[in-house]
């Protein structure tokens, strides 16, 4: 229904914890990450905290920037029937490539890690 509630961890990072198993989660923009927010003007800050929630394959500390909107999607959250995507590239110590993922801040679902990534660990 695209209306899944996220669970924060702290004010900066979404609860992260299921890994994906299709790979190209994240990685197509048929299949951007639903984080949700653009409703109550949280989608920028519900996008941050998804990427903070995020670490490298061994736990390294992720840095990203938006590259930009693309790839309108269909969505009934969103006024116009499609969602933009906001396109990230993300990249981290000993990286070769820039990866780059695609979030979805009309629609939520229920998050995951995309294939490559770790849940960052969180000091309790």
């Amino acid at each position: 229904n695209g209306k899944h509630p996220q669970i924060l961890v702290n004010s900066y990072a979404f609860l992260v914890e299921k890994y994906a198993d299709d790979k190209t989660y994240g990685f197509e923009p048929q299949n951007a990450i639903k984080v949700g927010g653009a409703a109550e003007s949280e989608g920028p800050t519900n996008e941050r905290r998804f990427l903070n929630a995020l670490a490298g394959p061994n736990g390294e500390e992720l840095d990203y920037y938006r590259l930009g909107s693309c790839c309108p999607q269909p969505s009934k959250n969103s006024s116009f029937g499609q969602a933009m995507l906001d396109k990230y590239a993300l990249y981290y110590e000993g990286s070769n490539d820039t990866l780059v993922i695609y979030i979805n801040m009309y629609d939520s679902e229920k998050l995951m890690i995309p294939k490559g990534f770790k849940a960052r660990n969180f000091p309790n």
